[in-house]
């Protein structure tokens, strides 16, 4: 990458002087980014698009015009912000999800498909994992709130009418 901001536009994250030109405009259209109705604002969608590419916060920083603590600073508001989107959609599949399980803390992790399937079979909703791909599906999405086979939070999980699971931790009220 060139260290020649000079060469750059600011506003359109192009550098003249790189073997890779590609702006972070050109990366936004190819997303179908639309500034209207989207939880990121362009700025934020620029950087992330640009980090997704394999730049630096340095080299980001160099593109846009700006210092790569401000660059560090958009990144991680943008993460906050599309970890925040992730949480909503979650909840929004949780409440819309025909059947709903909850995993009390201290569940054997090996106890939960057959929580899951006893839920689902009431429902009349075909789970579209075989058990080690189900507690696989809710050690991954659960995070730090499953260790070995022991979970250590209360867990929702939601399976929809076509099947697939989704995880959530309960939030104390």
């Amino acid at each position: 990458m060139s260290d020649d901001a000079d060469e750059n536009d600011p506003g359109d994250g192009h550098d003249a002087g790189s073997d890779d030109p590609v702006t972070a405009a050109d990366l936004l259209t190819r997303a179908g980014f639309e500034a209207d109705g989207n939880v990121l604002t362009r700025r934020q969608a620029e950087v992330l698009a640009l980090r997704e590419h394999g730049l630096r916060q340095a080299d980001i920083a160099d593109r846009l015009g700006t210092s790569r603590a401000n660059v560090s600073s958009v990144e991680a508001s943008a993460r906050q912000n599309v970890e925040k989107a992730r949480e909503t959609v979650s909840f929004a599949d949780a409440l819309s999800a025909p059947v709903r399980v909850r995993v009390e803390d201290g569940t054997d992790l090996y106890d939960v498909p057959d929580l899951v399937y006893d839920a689902c079979d009431e429902a009349g909703v075909k789970v579209g994992y075989a058990a080690p791909e189900l507690m696989k599906v809710v050690s991954d999405a659960a995070g730090d709130a499953v260790h070995g086979r022991e979970v250590r939070a209360e867990l929702l999980v939601g399976v929809t009418g076509d099947g697939q699971v989704r995880v959530r931790r309960a939030h104390e009220e």
